[in-house]
């Protein structure tokens, strides 16, 4: 191997200069290829912006299959990815149960779940199959390749005005 200034045994100079700075080159390329991914990629977020610690299911179809998964749980005023990267259905579906004041989000898009964590496909039978048969409330994302749905505090009846 030459030293930056060694001649060769012709007398030439040995050039090492050139390729030394197109390998850093390279590698820079490399280690600063994944931050450049990141801030490219697109996800499902859900924030949660209760002061209660709040678990969630997703519900989607993928290429071949409706899917539910859960859960995440989320402490209050936090975040989660549930769904990393570019989204794959306009429509997603998700139930969350607010633990600490018992209430929930849900809706009319019956879906399945259980207790502990899951991945279910299908959403028929739910029951017969033994899981839980639970409403979900969709999600339109319109195409968006990222999407964030924030979970808030319910209006409560008798506060402000008429």
């Amino acid at each position: 191997m030459f030293e930056v200034g060694e001649r060769n045994q012709d007398g030439s100079r040995a050039r090492i200069g050139a390729p030394l700075k197109t390998v850093c080159a390279a590698l820079l390329a490399l280690l600063f290829l994944p931050a450049t991914s990141d801030e490219a990629k697109a996800d499902l977020r859900l924030c949660n912006k209760t002061d209660s610690q709040v678990g969630v299911a997703i519900g989607y179809k993928d290429k071949t299959d409706w899917v539910t998964e859960g859960w995440w749980n989320l402490s209050s005023n936090s975040c989660e990815t549930l769904v990393p990267g570019a989204l794959v259905s306009r429509y997603y579906y998700i139930y969350a149960v607010d633990y600490d004041q018992f209430g929930e989000w849900g809706g009319r898009a019956f879906m399945c779940t259980r207790e502990k964590e899951f991945t279910i496909r299908g959403i028929e039978d739910c029951v017969a199959r033994g899981f839980e048969r639970t409403g979900f409330f969709e999600i339109d994302t319109g195409e968006q390749s990222s999407w964030t749905v924030q979970l808030t505090e319910p209006v409560q009846q008798g506060t402000g005005g008429r």
